[in-house]
């Protein structure tokens, strides 16, 4: 049986690996098994945290909302009850940024579901 190295192909793999390592330390960039490792970890990470990162906005989001709510006499929970029995359809980033930016256009929704 001859011996088969797989010059191109392996060359190939491995340099893909270490340019996805470029700007990590030491050994982590220039050696390939450790440099492997990293970037099966860093993608690993990647991947996870594309997922929570959404779930951190909704959080940061419904912290805003409460926080501006409260002041006005009204829960997070009572807005979001009152907007759904109104049939006002926006979305907790929508309200937040009204919340922060506009705080009397969120004032005045506020009102109206007061009243409602």
């Amino acid at each position: 049986m001859p011996r088969v190295k797989g010059g191109p192909q392996t060359r190939a793999r491995r340099k893909k690996i270490l340019d996805m390592a470029k700007g990590y330390w030491g050994g982590r960039s220039r050696l390939y098994r450790s440099a492997r490792h990293t970037v099966e970890k860093g993608l690993t990470y990647a991947y996870r945290d594309r997922k929570a990162k959404k779930r951190e906005f909704r959080r940061l989001w419904i912290q805003r909302i409460n926080s501006a709510c409260r002041p006005q006499g009204l829960t997070y929970s009572r807005l979001i009850a009152g907007l759904k029995k109104m049939g006002i359809g926006l979305d907790r980033k929508i309200l937040a940024d009204l919340a922060l930016n506009q705080p009397d256009a969120f004032t005045d929704l506020l009102n109206k579901v007061k009243a409602g």
